[in-house]
Order: structure tokens, then C-alpha cells, then sequence
């Protein structure tokens, strides 16, 4: 436990402000992202956005030598994706958009998927399932969980489904660092890995493919890909644990219902 950073009360609050600041940032790109706006352009509002209106840092700027304030993984691209203003959404085109955002020291980390035009049935599919897996690994979260617990539910949603879990990839702690203690795989055995306690504040990202589990890395040392060239798909969100269970603290407005609904097959949201 000596190198996972339980965080207080105070600093919790501090979280959820910055959480809902990074939840206000999708709810703004909502209005904005329409067929034929390139990646570029949507790195540029969502920087404007969280720097001139919010005062905030956009915290993956600058992260590891990263240029830009977002990734955008279009289709085949798993994570990792580099914003180009030649890379144009087009009809039938699935993006994850993932932002981090600092604000009063701590950082705020989530994703969401937007999906462009006509989506084929089966796009659709795995970013629904994607959805699902990520809620039914943030459900298994409480102190006495374990992340064992987290990793299992979600594998077990995605692989009944017919898809495959990338391993390479997982969640992690936060805080006033990016990356910190634990690593949260989203894969798992019941009753294996770090026992939960309240104050922990960690993502959940579960990457989801809908071919093989296997990715490479483009030479760009950045976008990672499907070696099979299949679709990918991802959902993240900032997760603490609370007394009694968990709180999300980049929840979206239109997640609200969700989040109170504990049962296992929620209502899904997906945006389109």
C-alpha cells in the first residue's frame, strides 16, 4: 500500500471539480463534432475550450513529450491516436476522443466514443459492448473488492459477447500525477490483486476488439493499432472508491440514471 495515494475528503472534492470540469469538455464537443471535422480540429476546440473557458490545463500536453491536448483512435486504432488535420471523420467512422484535464492540482482522466454517420450494425455493436464492460467492471468497485474483481467482470462481459480484451493497455491510479499506483487490468480472476479502500482513485479504460486481442505500435511511437486491422473501441472514466461503494467522477450529464442503477444489465447509453 506504500505506493498507492489515498485521497482525502478535501482532495476528493478537488477530483470531482476537476472530474465534472473534463465532463463539461464532452458536453461542448457534443455540439461540435459533425461529419468532415478532422482530428486536429477537434483537439483544437476541446485545448480552447479547457484552457479560455475552464482556466484549466489540458494535462496530456506535454505528458511524455505529447504535442497535442487529446488522442483521437479512429476505427482500427486502439489508443493512443495523433490529432491530423487531413484525418477526416467521415460516414460510418467510430473515434475514441480522450482527454485528461488539470485543474486545483489533480487530474481528471476520461474517453468517450462518437460515432459518425451511418455506423454498420456491427461498429455499433462493439462500442455498445465496449459501454457495458467498462459499467460492469465499475460496478464490481467497493472497499473489500478486489481489482481482480474489476478485471473479471469486465472479460467476462466482452469475451460473452464474442470480442477480445487488449492486455497490453489498463487503467491506473490518479491524482496529482497522471499515472500512478494501482495498474487496473481489465482482465482478472474473482478474488485476486490490490484490495480496494476508500480515498483510492484509479480508471477504468477497457480497450475491446472485435478481432484478435493482439496490437502493434505505428512508427510514430504512438498509435497503437489491431494487427488484424479490425475495429477497436474504448470507454474510460475516473473512478474513486467511497465508503460504501464507488463514485465516477467524470460522470456525463446523460450517464446520471445509469450510475443510480446498480443492476447488472443497465439501460445503455451511446452517443451517435
Amino acid at each position: 500500500m506504500a505506493d498507492i495515494r489515498l485521497k482525502s475528503l478535501a482532495e476528493l472534492q478537488v477530483m470531482r471539480e476537476s472530474g465534472q470540469q473534463l465532463a463539461s469538455v464532452f458536453r461542448y464537443l457534443d455540439t461540435q463534432l459533425e461529419l468532415g471535422i478532422s482530428t486536429m480540429e477537434i483537439n483544437d476546440l476541446a485545448e480552447r475550450y479547457i484552457v479560455d473557458s475552464l482556466g484549466a490545463r489540458p494535462a496530456s500536453k506535454g505528458q511524455y513529450g505529447y504535442q497535442y491536448a487529446l488522442n483521437t483512435s479512429v476505427n482500427n486504432v486502439v489508443c493512443h491516436g495523433v490529432p491530423a488535420g487531413n484525418q477526416r471523420m467521415k460516414s460510418g467512422d467510430i473515434v475514441n476522443v480522450d482527454i485528461t484535464l488539470e485543474q486545483g492540482g489533480f487530474i481528471a482522466d476520461s474517453s468517450k466514443m462518437y460515432l459518425f454517420g451511418d455506423v454498420a450494425p456491427e461498429a455499433k455493436r462493439l462500442v455498445n459492448v465496449t459501454y457495458d464492460a467498462m459499467w460492469a467492471g465499475i460496478r464490481e468497485v467497493k472497499p473489500g473488492a478486489r481489482l481482480g474483481d474489476v478485471g473479471h467482470a469486465i472479460q467476462q462481459y466482452a469475451e460473452r459477447h464474442g470480442y477480445t480484451i487488449v492486455r497490453e493497455y489498463c487503467g491506473h491510479g490518479i491524482g496529482r500525477e497522471m499515472h500512478e499506483e494501482p495498474q487496473v487490468l481489465h482482465y482478472g480472476q474473482r478474488g485476486r490483486g490490490l484490495l480496494l479502500e476508500e480515498g483510492m482513485t484509479f480508471t477504468i479504460e477497457p480497450m475491446i476488439n472485435q478481432g484478435r486481442a493482439k496490437v502493434k505500435t505505428k512508427k510514430d511511437g504512438w498509435t497503437v493499432v489491431t494487427s488484424d486491422k479490425k475495429l477497436s473501441a474504448q470507454w474510460e472514466h475516473t473512478i474513486a472508491v467511497t465508503a460504501d461503494a464507488y463514485e465516477v467522477l467524470t460522470l456525463r450529464d446523460e450517464e446520471c440514471e445509469l450510475a443510480a442503477d446498480s443492476s447488472e444489465e443497465a439501460e445503455l447509453y451511446v452517443s451517435e
